[in-house]
């Protein structure tokens, strides 16, 4: 459930320099989602609807807004002048907000169930903070009186410390009341560098005498900030680790979870096997009693139940019930499946349908084509359908038979119930229950080959 009184405002307007590459640091993909859109959907998990993401007025800025996804509004912060800065730009779309949810667009492995709680923590306080017992590295530091904060430490400020020593650190994500905080924002000072941090908010509430509360999150990984291509794969193992878990525990089996890579908005059905060397990807769904893998790539596909595909790769196509693709087959995109269909190995098929029970052995290429129910495609048989500068369709009727080795050259119809002899060159249209025979293809009838010419 949403709360109408709260707004998301998200950080993503930094460099992110240290990554080293020409994408902005928060649309860098992260299990199947950019970094920016796990922190957006994590407060919409949260129940914070209301989602404002802060972006540079750069180059960037469009890849950022892209990354963000649907439902998202934006505020732009034209200078870098640090994070009291960027949250201030975001004022006026948050303006009817009684509640701030404040988060960094590069730390993905927040999860909801956290952020609830620091959103909760606003019932004793003006101001909340997440925090975790982490390496210090960066960070700053938490000065704690009980569960309240009295002040935050810059490492950098701090001497002699051990960068190792595990404490609870400000994690820069925060929950604060609306109107406490527009008042406070004026009188963050500025850094030596210019730039204005939310930090100093922390010791405001401490002098005014009710101190922010700290929250401590779930998993130490929740308030790691994702910096550089290290840290990047990192979060990935971490993000994906927590999608298994996810999926066995409802009741998918994967039989090696360190050689399963699947997305974040995969879907997978109860009494699924998902085998070794497998990869899940995309907006793929998969129903249940399945059996996917080992090594099989589905990409943006969809698949029925009690379908069973090996060694091969479906690609932004459909399969129903009870299909078995493989081994080494490939389903290109715009590719239909119909129900109880066998795609043996090493077959292809591209922007096609197949109809229900159609048999498509092995070695055979079928694009651009319609293929009826019933349908046996022999071995070798293949649709021409490219003649250098149109794709060209082929129609199959149902129930009829494809002999090995066939040349189906588009656009072509063969009717139902119509027989292709193996090695034919079929460049017309067969009619139903017609038989076509050799290279280029004859016609003839059913009778005719029952009972040939005798010739004289």
């Amino acid at each position: 459930m949403s709360d109408a009184r709260w707004t998301a405002i998200v950080l993503a307007a930094g460099q992110g320099t240290r990554m080293r590459s020409k994408t902005p640091k928060v649309a860098h993909p992260l299990a199947g989602r950019s970094i920016l859109r796990h922190v957006v959907l994590a407060a919409r998990e949260a129940g914070v609807a209301d989602v404002v993401v802060v972006t540079g007025e750069n180059a960037d800025a469009a890849a950022v807004r892209q990354a963000a996804g649907e439902g998202v509004r934006f505020a732009t912060q034209a200078e870098p002048l640090g994070t009291g800065h960027a949250v201030a730009c975001a004022r006026e779309a948050a303006a009817n907000a009684e509640h701030i949810l404040i988060l960094n667009g590069d730390v993905p492995l927040v999860l909801p169930s956290t952020l609830r709680r620091l959103m909760a923590a606003l019932d004793e306080a003006d101001l909340a903070l997440l925090t975790a017992e982490v390496p210090l590295e960066e960070y700053g530091v938490l000065e704690l009186a009980g569960s309240r904060v009295v002040n935050i430490l810059e490492t950098k400020a701090m001497e002699g410390v051990d960068r190792s020593e595990r404490r609870p650190i400000n994690s820069g994500q925060y929950a604060v009341r609306a109107p406490w905080l527009w008042a406070r924002l004026p009188r963050i000072t500025p850094a030596p560098n210019g730039e204005r941090y939310l930090t100093q908010l922390a010791a405001m509430a401490h002098d005014e005498g009710n101190g922010a509360i700290a929250v401590m999150a779930e998993e130490p990984d929740e308030v790691r900030g994702i910096n550089d291509r290290v840290q990047l794969a990192e979060a990935e193992a971490t993000m994906r680790g927590r999608i298994r878990r996810r999926h066995m525990l409802a009741g998918v089996t994967i039989a090696d979870p360190a050689t399963a890579y699947i997305d974040a908005d995969v879907t997978i059905g109860e009494d699924t096997t998902i085998g070794p060397n497998s990869y899940l990807e995309g907006s793929t769904a998969v129903g249940p009693d399945c059996v996917i893998g080992p090594g099989t790539v589905l990409r943006d596909a969809r698949i029925g139940a009690r379908c069973e595909i090996r060694f091969s790769m479906v690609e932004e196509s459909t399969i129903e019930d009870g299909v078995d693709v493989g081994p080494y087959s490939h389903i290109r995109p715009g590719s239909y499946i119909c129900e109880d269909v066998h795609i043996g190995n090493y077959a292809e098929v591209k922007g096609a349908r197949l109809g229900r029970r159609t048999k498509m052995g092995h070695f055979s290429y079928i694009g651009d084509a319609e293929v009826g129910d019933d349908v046996n495609i022999g071995a070798g048989t293949i649709t021409a359908n490219f003649d250098g500068v149109n794709k060209n369709r082929t129609v199959i009727g149902d129930g009829a038979f494809i002999g090995s080795d066939t040349m189906l050259v588009a656009p072509v119809r063969v009717g139902k119930g119509a027989r292709t002899a193996a090695g034919s060159v079929v460049n017309r249209d067969v009619p139903d229950g017609m038989i076509a025979i050799g290279a280029p293809a004859r016609l003839r009838s059913a009778k005719e080959e029952e009972d040939p010419p005798t010739g004289r």
